[in-house]
């Protein structure tokens, strides 16, 4: 659906977005991580068509961004960080005059309109000025006006941004909804989103692509928390004699000392598997009862302060990207 090849987009002497590449297939909900002022905007902006990139190539469904600008985007819905709202028109005019741009006319134009206003849950506010609304329900309305026309392509930045609990998991729902049709680039913050709703990621660090890959291959690790019985003296010899472990450090006992908690590093030569089974014998044939053993896994925040501290990431399949500041743009 969506190809990305040698994006590179410069402000002068500054490269804000380094030759960056990937793809994005139909269906996909793709979180696209990075610090302010890693490039993530500039590219948002180049893949929306508002910003044209000094070097690559862009195309949606096949076609060549550049050379079919108006009829791509058509087919795209984009949500800006900072939504270019009317203050002073009311919800419903500003879209109809949204769909008027996406092409959309006549009956087809009020279908849409009625779809997207119930899909957002701003009915009770379709007559009210922009500039009543609050924060939460002027998101909305940004999100309605970037889902008419049942886009193939859909640029979210925040868009949970100023929601109450109730309203984020609605806007959940509605986003894997549009995934049922659409390809999804979310761009945000807040690791929750991330989690509840991408099975892959793009990070962004200093201009280019960090990390590419699906979160399950980012969040695992070669650790494994082993909590048994056994005191250090009886079960640390014999886990360092282990093959398939390469270190062991005991990690806190409970409470009532009686359980003892060991943090074990593995080697990749064995799949993790094997290796707790083997663990779990070992366990069984020093005389000890076995309460848990199970794979560490990494959180996204850990994750994503250490792919930003790094030049370059060993995390997920390395390519160059991203992007500048928002205010640079």
């Amino acid at each position: 659906m969506l190809d990305v090849k040698q994006l590179t987009r410069c402000y002068g002497d500054f490269v804000a977005v380094d030759n960056v590449s990937f793809n994005i297939g139909s269906g996909e909900i793709v979180g696209l991580l990075g610090h302010n002022g890693a490039g993530k905007t500039t590219v948002m902006k180049m893949l929306s068509g508002y910003l044209e990139p000094d070097h690559g190539r862009i195309a949606i469904g096949g076609l060549d961004l550049a050379a079919n600008t108006k009829l791509v985007q058509r087919d795209l819905g984009y949500l800006p960080e900072n939504l270019p709202v009317y203050p002073d028109m009311v919800v419903a005019d500003y879209l109809d005059f949204a769909a008027r741009l996406k092409g959309l006319k006549g009956q087809a134009a009020k279908d849409e309109m009625r779809r997207v206003v119930h899909a957002t849950d701003i009915g009770a506010k379709c007559l009210s000025p922009i500039a009543t609304l609050s924060r939460g329900f002027k998101q909305r309305v940004g999100v309605a006006q970037a889902i008419l026309g049942h886009p193939r392509l859909l640029i979210l930045d925040e868009p949970t941004n100023g929601l109450d609990p109730t309203q984020t998991e609605h806007m959940r729902q509605l986003i894997r909804q549009l995934a049922e049709n659409a390809t999804v680039i979310l761009s945000t913050h807040i690791m929750q989103e991330v989690d509840a709703l991408c099975d892959r990621v793009l990070i962004l660090s200093g201009g280019q692509l960090a990390v590419d890959a699906r979160l399950e291959e980012l969040r695992a690790s070669n650790r494994a928390l082993l909590t048994t019985s056994l005191q250090p003296s009886r079960i640390q010899p014999q886990l360092d004699a282990l093959e398939v472990v390469q270190a062991v450090a005991p990690a806190n006992a409970d409470n009532s000392g009686s359980a003892y908690q060991y943090r074990l590093e593995l080697h990749n030569r064995e799949s993790h598997q094997t290796a707790c089974a083997r663990i779990a014998s070992l366990v069984q044939d020093a005389g000890g009862d076995l309460y848990a053993l199970h794979m560490e896994q990494r959180d996204l925040d850990s994750l994503f302060a250490e792919v930003s501290r790094a030049p370059s990431s060993s995390l997920g399949n390395s390519r160059e990207q991203e992007e500048v500041d928002s205010e640079a743009a």
